[in-house]
């Protein structure tokens, strides 16, 4: 039976609109992107299958286009489809931070950079800049790859923060291998740029450090 001759209440198109998004599985709202699943297997029952060979609704969203594309029913026109709604949605997460009031609690600021760096197949090392209420004036992507080859300069830190007029900043990087917890070299790191805002008495807040899913506060830890 296809999904077209399900009862209504039960086609995930048509509960999306009666009961809104938040009441669908992850499974049903990938059916809707999905649109069509293939020979025997109906969409639902596609997103099934693929939200268990890839282990989890992320894992699937941060699939390589190798991987993505070798699943039968899938191909480069939905990765291409998928990428682009996951860069909307971090814009648009992106947007509604930037619009509201001061990042006033961790989670607020979780949501702002994982909105950046969630996904990424390599390590991106950024600068948020704040002003004196902690408002997001900008986020400086400041390296590509990993810290230790991409070397992050704390006088090219302090650069861009006095350039900024910034009051505050907080530093965050991504880990492509999904795990957050932080190495060596990011807390040595952090500690140099520590020293050298400290010199224009400019506070890190934060160096948050964003996994799959998960992400590491260093003052959380204490370690600022």
């Amino acid at each position: 039976m296809t999904i077209s001759q399900w009862p209504a209440q039960e086609r995930p198109r048509e509960r999306l609109i009666e009961q809104g998004a938040t009441a669908l599985s992850d499974a049903e709202l990938l059916a809707i992107f999905l649109r069509t699943g293939v020979a025997g297997t109906s969409a639902v029952a596609l997103a099934r299958q693929l939200l268990h060979h890839f282990g989890s609704l992320t894992a699937l969203l941060t699939a390589d286009k190798q991987e993505f594309c070798s699943i039968h029913g899938l191909g480069e026109a939905k990765y291409v489809q998928l990428q682009a709604t996951l860069e909307l949605a971090r814009r648009y997460l992106a947007c509604e931070v930037e619009r509201s009031s001061a990042l006033s609690s961790p989670q607020a600021v979780r949501d702002y950079l994982r909105s950046h760096l969630h996904g990424l197949g390599e390590e991106h090392f950024v600068l948020l800049l704040l002003d004196s209420q902690h408002r997001v004036i900008k986020l400086e992507r400041l390296s590509r790859g990993t810290i230790d080859a991409a070397s992050v300069y704390p006088r090219e830190v302090v650069k861009t923060t006095l350039a900024a007029n910034a009051a505050a900043v907080i530093l965050a990087h991504n880990h492509p291998s999904g795990v957050a917890e932080p190495s060596q070299a990011d807390r040595h790191i952090t500690g140099r740029i520590q020293q050298a805002l400290a010199l224009v008495d400019v506070p890190v807040l934060d160096h948050l450090v964003v996994g799959s899913g998960q992400s590491c506060s260093f003052a959380e830890r204490g370690w600022l």
